[in-house]
C-alpha cells in the first residue's frame, strides 16, 4: 500500500484575522488541497503592494510549489523591488461561469479564488533562482524549460525573483445554479442557469520569422 504523502504545511489552511471569511462563509474552503488545485490551474496572479504609500496591483506570471509561490519581473519594477520590505497580497482567480438568475439581484459568478498574504523573500542564490524560474516557466508551458535556452548570468542579474510562503492563505469557491429557485421570482417564467466559461489553449501560431522546417516541439503538440 502506498504511504499517503504529508503536505509540508499541513492538510488544513490556518485561520487568521486576514483569511477568515466574515460574509458568505459557505464559500470558504479550508483544505490545503483546494489551494493547491487553484494555484496549479493558473499561471497569472495579481500582486497587491504599497509603493510609496500608493496601492498597486500588478499582474505577473507565477509558479507554485507545495509551500511557496515564485513570481518575477525586471529588477527595475518598483513594486517587485519594494515587495520584500512589506506585506503583500497575491490573488489568483478562475472564472468558471456566469450565473444568470431570474432577478438581477441574484446574478452571480461561479469562481475559484485564492488570496495569499505575507512578506515575500528576494531569491538571490543562483541555484534557487534557476529552480524558481523553472517552476514559473513550467507552470505556464510544461516542457518549455528543457526545450528553450536557459537564462544566462546577465539575464539572471536583470530579473528579480520573489518567493512567497503559503502559510497564510484564504480560498473561496462558488459553484452551482442561481439561488432564487425557491423565491417568488421562480414564477416569472424566465430562463435561469449557468453560462459556463472555459479557458483552453488554441492552436500554436508560429513566429513569422521562423525558418521553414522547424517543427512544433512534442510538448506543445500535447
Amino acid at each position: 500500500m502506498k504511504t499517503p504523502q504529508t503536505h509540508p504545511l499541513g492538510d488544513e489552511l490556518a485561520s487568521t484575522e486576514r483569511t477568515r471569511l466574515r460574509r458568505m462563509k459557505n464559500k470558504a474552503r479550508t483544505a490545503r488541497s483546494d489551494l493547491d488545485a487553484i494555484l496549479a490551474a493558473g499561471f497569472v496572479c495579481h500582486l497587491g503592494v504599497l509603493v510609496d504609500g500608493t496601492p498597486r496591483v500588478v499582474p505577473t506570471v507565477y509558479g507554485a510549489t507545495a509551500d511557496a509561490l515564485f513570481f518575477h519581473g525586471s529588477v527595475a519594477t518598483p513594486s517587485l523591488m519594494r515587495a520584500p520590505e512589506a506585506e503583500v497580497c497575491v490573488t489568483v482567480t478562475h472564472v468558471d461561469g456566469v450565473v444568470l438568475a431570474r432577478s438581477l439581484f441574484e446574478h452571480s459568478v461561479n469562481f475559484r479564488s485564492a488570496m495569499v498574504y505575507g512578506v515575500p523573500r528576494l531569491v538571490e542564490n543562483e541555484d534557487e533562482k534557476l529552480e524558481g524560474l523553472r517552476v514559473v516557466t513550467e507552470q505556464a508551458a510544461p516542457g518549455q524549460w528543457d526545450y528553450a535556452r536557459r537564462p544566462n548570468r546577465k539575464e539572471l542579474a536583470a530579473t528579480s525573483l520573489l518567493a512567497l510562503g503559503l502559510n497564510e492563505a484564504s480560498v473561496k469557491v462558488r459553484t452551482g445554479p442561481p439561488d432564487d429557485a425557491g423565491s417568488e421570482d421562480a414564477a416569472l417564467g424566465l430562463w435561469a442557469g449557468v453560462l459556463p466559461l472555459h479557458a483552453v489553449p488554441g492552436a500554436p501560431v508560429p513566429d513569422p520569422a521562423l525558418p521553414e522546417g522547424i517543427a512544433l516541439p512534442p510538448h506543445l503538440r500535447r
